[in-house]
């Protein structure tokens, strides 16, 4: 079968519902600062009620990822639940307007809400995010669409999945499609707290299924249970066939089974909010691997887009990657 996708990605259809805020404001509403904190809808309702000057925006790990790689040129797909409302159509709109292939099922007959993610930004841009799961935790092995999975180069899969037992039925079904069809599989562990609940499952699932993972340092670190940036990335290495690791303004780690890079992170000349940095990344590397381009330049793609998403407010480019990156000289 020829490759008609450059990238599929699976994960929580999220409508994000951003506020600038302080220190204080987590402090009085129990949020644990830089971190996802996974809410229920009473809780989601007083949040978003104390919340003040709130923009709205199409989230999810995964479809920010989808976006920024629509954006640089690729071909994508998605794979996400949302109900029959308003955020689900909103969050469809945005994904078809980037000419992103979304068919999955929308949720009927089940008065269960799209997803929001409320997102708090301090001064200092930091987010702080209180997910209520919704509809997007409904998804399940039926709708993965089988044929799409077959025709992507890569499947990609958002880590936060892993917190539904439907989620990672999910997952082993979209990547037991890809691999059958000889196609490349890739995972984000998207948070440290996520990998801390499910370690285990998620060196088992890496080892299984894996070709490619994401990480932050933090994340690596949960996952190996060490505060030895090296030494988890020597373990890593040893279970996976690439790794991208990101670290903040050190820039990210490419490691491979028998090399490793390190590279710079891109300039950016203020930090307004972080929200979505390693979804851009992760975005500028799966667009290069698809384009058969270096692995060094797969990250510096990965960098760029990250640089930008942190400099404004919001999880998505607001400019077209594949100018931005044409203009570095990096396609």
């Amino acid at each position: 079968m020829t490759t008609s996708y450059d990238i599929t990605a699976v994960g929580h259809a999220i409508v994000d519902v951003l506020a600038q805020t302080d220190d204080a404001f987590l402090t009085r509403h129990d949020l644990h600062k830089g971190a996802m904190t996974l809410i229920d809808a009473h809780r989601a309702l007083s949040l978003s009620g104390a919340m003040q000057d709130t923009e709205m925006a199409s989230g999810g790990s995964a479809g920010n990822t989808i976006s920024g790689a629509a954006s640089f040129g690729a071909k994508c797909a998605y794979v996400g639940k949302v109900a029959h409302d308003a955020l689900g159509e909103f969050f469809a709109h945005d994904l078809k307007k980037m000419n992103v292939h979304f068919q999955t099922p929308v949720l009927h007959d089940d008065p269960t809400p799209t997803a929001r993610c409320l997102i708090n930004v301090t001064p200092d841009g930091q987010r702080t995010m209180a997910t209520f799961l919704g509809a997007a935790a409904l998804i399940s092995p039926k709708d993965i669409e089988e044929e799409v999975i077959k025709a992507s180069q890569i499947t990609y899969l958002e880590g936060y999945l892993f917190d539904s037992p439907s989620g990672r039925e999910t997952f082993a079904k979209a990547a037991e499609v890809a691999r059958s069809a000889g196609r490349k599989t890739a995972i984000t562990l998207s948070d440290g707290f996520v990998v801390n609940r499910w370690r285990d499952d998620l060196l088992a699932f890496i080892d299984r299924h894996i070709d490619l993972v994401f990480a932050n340092e933090t994340e690596l670190l949960a996952l190996f249970e060490t505060d030895d940036f090296y030494k988890a990335l020597r373990y890593l290495r040893g279970k996976t066939d690439l790794a991208f690791v990101t670290r903040s303004a050190e820039g990210s780690v490419v490691a491979k089974m028998d090399d490793t890079h390190v590279i710079k992170a891109a300039p950016c000349p203020q930090v307004v909010d972080t929200t979505g940095a390693g979804d851009q990344y992760a975005a500028g590397v799966l667009f290069g691997l698809t384009q058969g381009l270096h692995v060094t330049t797969c990250a510096e793609l990965g960098s760029l887009a990250a640089a930008h998403v942190i400099g404004h407010i919001g999880p998505r480019a607001q400019v077209s990657l594949k100018q931005l990156a044409t203009e570095r000289g990096l396609i």
